[in-house]
């Protein structure tokens, strides 16, 4: 197996994120990566470019006070250039919290990723934690 295979790449990152080592994370998403982020909330839509996730990610750790974080729930799978990987995702802020479960399907071409669909298990929930648009 390469590091550039999409379960390496998929796992150096959720690594990298459980570690906190955002630029290490970052690096592994490509220039133009495509990031969908569900729901009808304030961080719900498309987001283009390792530009745009930085912003997302880093509003939603504003929002969430810091304690926004997400951890690998079960056995990555693959599937072609994707990858799903079941995911628990928790946060507060305000005096609300939020701990679910998800879906994070990963693309992954030429050893980046090119595409992250995100899924929730409680989408209103999540909703109503993040906040309208």
């Amino acid at each position: 197996m390469t590091n550039t295979t999409p379960l390496n790449v998929a796992t150096r990152y959720f690594d990298a994120l459980g570690r906190g080592d955002i630029p290490t994370m970052m690096g592994l998403l490509d220039t133009d990566v495509t990031w969908y982020q569900p729901g009808r909330n304030q961080f719900s839509g498309t987001h283009r470019g390792v530009d745009g996730v930085g912003r997302l990610l880093g509003s939603m750790m504003a929002v969430s006070e810091g304690t926004f974080g997400l951890t690998v729930e079960g056995t990555m799978m693959v599937n072609g250039d994707k990858v799903a990987v079941p995911v628990r995702f928790a946060g507060r802020r305000d005096g609300a919290s939020m701990d679910m479960s998800g879906v994070d399907l990963l693309r992954v071409v030429d050893g980046k990723i090119v595409a992250v669909h995100l899924f929730s298990a409680d989408g209103e929930a999540e909703d109503a934690f993040w906040g309208a648009p």
